[in-house]
């Protein structure tokens, strides 16, 4: 654990690959990617209020398996500096940055449906 803290371990650019473990981590996290992109792009397909969220995740889903495959092959490759720590911090660091507009946009759903069936009531007076 004293390594990973190391300014050392995050910018070397000729890093050693990765632990086993943690090589079947990051595949196992791809995987669980491209389950949630095909679950994501069945679901944008249905109408519903939340089919742009599901919009939005499949392509947060997608771009990220598409941007991890690429930085698992750099690492399996050891390519000097595509293979750095780094990228995966600032991969992991937009992944977080990309998520939080969606659970926010997804939290208001609720108040969007119930808005909708306030006018769908009001509008059935209306002639």
């Amino acid at each position: 654990m004293q390594n990973l803290l190391t300014w050392h371990y995050w910018f070397n650019l000729r890093p050693e690959p990765l632990l086993s473990h943690i090589t079947q981590a990051f595949f196992v996290f791809l995987i669980i990617l491209l389950i949630l992109s095909l679950f994501s792009a069945i679901k944008q397909r249905q109408k519903s209020l939340y089919r742009y969220f599901w919009k939005r995740f499949y392509m947060f889903s997608l771009s990220n398996l598409v941007i991890g495959v690429i930085l698992f092959f750099f690492n399996y490759e050891s390519a000097a500096f595509l293979s750095s720590r780094f990228w995966l911090g600032l991969w992991l660091i937009t992944m977080v940055l990309w998520l939080w507009p969606m659970i926010k946009s997804l939290r208001l759903i609720p108040v969007n449906k119930k808005k909708l069936e306030q006018e769908k009531e009001f509008k059935k007076y209306i002639p």
